[in-house]
């Protein structure tokens, strides 16, 4: 069994070439949030222990992520390997990895900081159906939304400050994972500043 690792800044498009590379390759898709959250409204050993310390407001330890992602990949789904969706983010959690499951490729989406502000501080939806628009890429029509409850909403913490400490905190977690995981040898830098299809067929390029 041999896993992927898939990485990249907030708003670089990474939760859709997911989905692509799930679609192409079978493999799960697996993000240690979901995972948590999984585990805590399953009652498990590991996620009773998680909700004690999210209770808290603290981080949970690497040693219950682990136990976690341990669990995770004895069910039948994860049986040809899964790909892991921001995690690890520290080296220490790459190492604690790699003695569970072989990872085969790390594929790193990058888009540069100015165009990730732009994404992702254009963005809104409509606050009576969910959908998303972008005040660049995919403007609401004149009229408003189809669902006619039009009433235009923006996250309070989609500004260009908190964005940038964002990237600020991602890039410093990040650099030295991808150069433990380019000495390596199975790292591959993918440009995610182009059409959504480009990336996709780099991606799967790269885990032939």
């Amino acid at each position: 069994m041999s896993s992927i690792v898939l990485f990249g800044p907030p708003g670089a498009g990474k939760g859709t070439q997911a989905e692509r590379i799930t679609d192409q390759t079978g493999l799960p898709q697996i993000s240690t949030g979901d995972m948590l959250r999984a585990a805590v409204k399953a009652g498990t050993e590991t996620g009773s222990l998680a909700k004690t310390y999210m209770d808290a407001g603290q981080l949970v330890p690497d040693e219950v992520i682990i136990d976690l992602i341990k669990e995770r990949i004895t069910h039948p789904d994860a049986k040809d390997g899964v790909m892991f969706d921001g995690f690890p983010r520290t080296i220490p959690q790459a190492e604690a990895l790699a003695t569970i499951t072989e990872v085969s490729h790390v594929i790193a989406i990058e888009v540069p900081d100015e165009r990730i502000v732009e994404r992702i501080c254009g963005r809104y939806s409509c606050a009576g159906c969910g959908s998303v628009f972008h005040d660049t890429f995919n403007p609401v029509a004149a009229e408003g939304c189809d669902c006619g409850e039009w009433q235009e909403k923006r996250r309070a913490d989609d500004n260009e400050g908190t964005v940038m400490s964002r990237l600020n905190a991602y890039h410093e977690q990040t650099s030295p994972l991808a150069e433990w995981y380019e000495s390596a040898g199975i790292f591959h830098r993918i440009d995610g500043d182009r059409a959504i299809d480009d990336i996709t067929g780099d991606i799967l390029a790269a885990l032939q």
